[in-house]
């Protein structure tokens, strides 16, 4: 099918290029993408099935937006024409057939692939169309593109949930966040680095990952409840999630509740360990993975004794922290993996010690 895209001409100093808007589904029939291979051919990386997935995912949201531009290039002799508009400086008409894949991603190969797995998804992109490249040309505008982007902190990201008006197990973990740092009864008082910013030597654990290890107690799909959320759809009990029940009754004051009574009582029982973070792991990130996968046992403890409150919570550490003192475990920097392998490592003597 013949068709007719405007296109709007812009210069800068790596050159002149067209900027317009398609329609996801004919930009999906007129683009390909040519990835690097063995012999060198092709600039694009190899396509990452979960990354395409998860924006197949993106497009059920509601509020879906992809205002970053897709780039092409596009060999002049594979158009019919590129014509300017008469009386309209930099305007210009590009004329092509749309049964053709004439046209190359070098940056957006992932969101074309994860709009296409949205089966019945469509949207207008904004595209950037660069004609007759050469394949240096091609790969320098590639990597100065994804050499030059900076990774947005999740801080940030989860900090600006806050901003939102519907319900998401991110905005609850955020705000729960925000008021352990600024309450001065919080175990977390002061204590957070909230936005990821350097400040005090006592701000050891950032607001992101105090978030992302909370929301696993919430949800193992958060994005997805969210978008459930906005469309008015009820979200499904799971109790390996063991906070999840209140999220889903909107009892975000309880799971407030629970925090604080849970981590004052390692404070309280361990506060050494907690105040002293220069020589002590138990208030750094691996600690305060530890610290979250173990809670689901001593929830599960607190449902069957019919008690949650802080004086449960203190009783569990108490014997918990015996059983270190007796097993020779401390809790020192020095002594403890940090990562992954330190969080399950601490977690499950927490749990032997229950």
């Amino acid at each position: 099918m013949r068709c007719t895209l405007p296109i709007l001409e812009i210069t800068q100093p790596v050159g002149t290029f067209y900027v317009g808007k398609m329609n996801s589904r004919r930009l999906i029939k007129i683009a390909k993408t040519v990835r690097r291979d063995e012999d060198g051919e092709g600039i694009q990386r190899a396509l990452s099935e979960e990354r395409s997935k998860a924006i197949a995912k993106y497009c059920q949201d509601p509020d879906a937006a992809f205002p970053t531009p897709i780039i092409l290039a596009v060999k002049e002799e594979d158009v019919i024409s590129v014509k300017g508009m008469e009386n309209i400086p930099g305007l210009y008409e590009l004329v092509f057939d749309d049964k053709k894949h004439f046209a190359e991603i070098l940056d957006g190969q992932h969101r074309v692939e994860g709009i296409k797995l949205a089966d019945g998804f469509e949207t207008d992109l904004m595209i950037v169309v660069m004609f007759d490249l050469t394949e240096e040309e091609k790969a320098y505008i590639f990597s100065t593109i994804n050499s030059n982007q900076t990774k947005v902190d999740k801080s940030l990201i989860y900090d600006l949930f806050e901003l939102s008006a519907e319900r998401s197990p991110y905005k609850t973990c955020h705000e729960i966040a925000r008021i352990m740092n600024s309450d001065r009864q919080s175990p977390f008082y002061g204590r957070l680095k909230m936005l990821g910013k350097k400040g005090q030597s006592n701000m050891v654990l950032s607001q992101g990952t105090f978030v992302s290890y909370l929301c696993r107690l919430i949800s193992n799909r958060p994005q997805e409840d969210m978008i459930r959320i906005k469309r008015g759809e009820e979200l499904e009990e799971n109790s390996r999630y063991v906070l999840r029940q209140y999220f889903i009754k909107e009892r975000d004051d309880v799971i407030l509740k629970i925090m604080m009574n849970y981590f004052g009582a390692v404070a309280a029982v361990f506060p050494e360990e907690w105040e002293q973070s220069d020589r002590y792991i138990l208030a750094k990130t691996t600690g305060y993975g530890a610290l979250i996968k173990v809670f689901p046992a001593l929830f599960a403890e607190g449902v069957k004794e019919r008690k949650l409150s802080r004086a449960f919570f203190e009783e569990k550490w108490h014997g918990i922290r015996r059983f270190l003192k007796e097993n020779g475990i401390q809790l020192r920097s020095s002594e403890i993996p940090s990562g992954e392998q330190g969080q399950s490592y601490l977690a499950e003597w927490f749990r032997k010690g229950l």
